[in-house]
């Protein structure tokens, strides 16, 4: 299923803005967040590059987000014997 991370990246940014317990959220866990403001889920790698765009456009630092995409694709590819 193909997926606009672009567009998915916009609309976050644009809930986002100003709204600071959100952003800390969405920085502890951002799957959480993107389920529960746009009603999807992604997959590691998906979400990967959704925190890559939002955590640019609002110019703050990703930390623990990109830290959980970049663990669950390391949990995925090792589950499939790829490092």
């Amino acid at each position: 299923m193909f997926m606009d991370l672009s567009k998915i990246i916009s609309e976050l940014v644009s809930k986002l803005t100003g709204n600071k317990d959100l952003i800390a959220k969405f920085t502890s866990d951002p799957l959480s967040i993107v389920k529960n403001l746009l009603g999807i889920d992604l997959d590691p790698t998906q979400l990967a590059e959704v925190v890559k765009g939002v955590t640019g456009k609002l110019g703050i630092d990703a930390g623990d987000a990109v830290k959980q995409g970049a663990g669950l694709l390391a949990k995925i590819k090792a589950l499939f014997g790829r490092k």
